[in-house]
């Protein structure tokens, strides 16, 4: 549901870690205990490896150290802000099969592009190149789903111009979701950068103010130990 999963979708990203989203509850937790320990991987961080902790929307840190994964860091998830619960990320799922026929299940790409509407800088250029790696994979000959995707949540300015010429019926649909789609339908390039950018910074705040309690938990736990 990361670095990794960007790069499968086409959009390279250089990734130290490798992330999971997990169903949160007790019989899979112990499946990911056994994986876990068949990577020799240790926590390095809190909050504890526990349920409640995943349920309330942490991140579980382990470090590997099995010869085959070295070092490698792994985070654990359940929860992210706007992001669609467990089940529904399930039966959306991007499924691949590489080339030794292990089966990789990613994060769909819209939940993939909601997990990255972070306050972390290096976040919004992916975003912008997940959306774009998706347009022009299926530009030609685009579905209604597809159309939708691309007008609420395409980055880049030029290409959101093109897409509402296109579909200006879809677009004045979406546009009480998005109002920056009148900019986008009249031409307004200028006007849709800056729409853009403070589209961005507001949902940067709205991250910053939801991992502000889970911060302070954390605080605590590290404090208790």
């Amino acid at each position: 549901m990361g670095g990794q999963a960007c790069v499968f979708y086409g959009a390279a990203e250089f990734s130290r870690d490798t992330d999971f989203a997990i169903l949160a509850e007790v019989a899979n937790l112990a499946r990911l205990r056994r994986a876990l320990d068949d990577l020799r991987a240790e926590p390095i961080a809190v909050p504890p490896f526990e349920l409640k902790y995943l349920r309330r929307g942490h991140v579980l840190h382990f470090r590997c150290q099995h010869p085959d994964a070295l070092r490698m860091r792994v985070d654990v998830m359940s929860r992210m802000r706007g992001v669609d619960c467990f089940a529904k990320l399930w039966r959306r799922r991007t499924t691949l099969s590489l080339p030794d026929k292990t089966r990789c299940d990613l994060l769909p790409l819209p939940g993939l592009v909601q997990a990255k509407k972070t306050q972390r800088d290096k976040d919004w250029p992916m975003i912008r190149r997940l959306v774009e790696a998706h347009y022009f994979a299926h530009h030609t000959k685009p579905n209604r789903s597809q159309l939708r995707f691309w007008l609420t949540e395409l980055r880049t300015a030029q290409l959101l111009v093109k897409v509402a010429h296109s579909h200006p019926g879809l677009t004045e649909s979406l546009a009480a979701r998005r109002p920056m789609l009148a900019c986008a339908l009249a031409g307004k390039t200028a006007e849709l950068e800056q729409s853009l950018l403070a589209e961005e910074l507001a949902v940067r705040a709205e991250d910053k103010d939801y991992w502000l309690p889970l911060r302070q938990e954390l605080e605590a736990l590290r404090h208790a130990l």
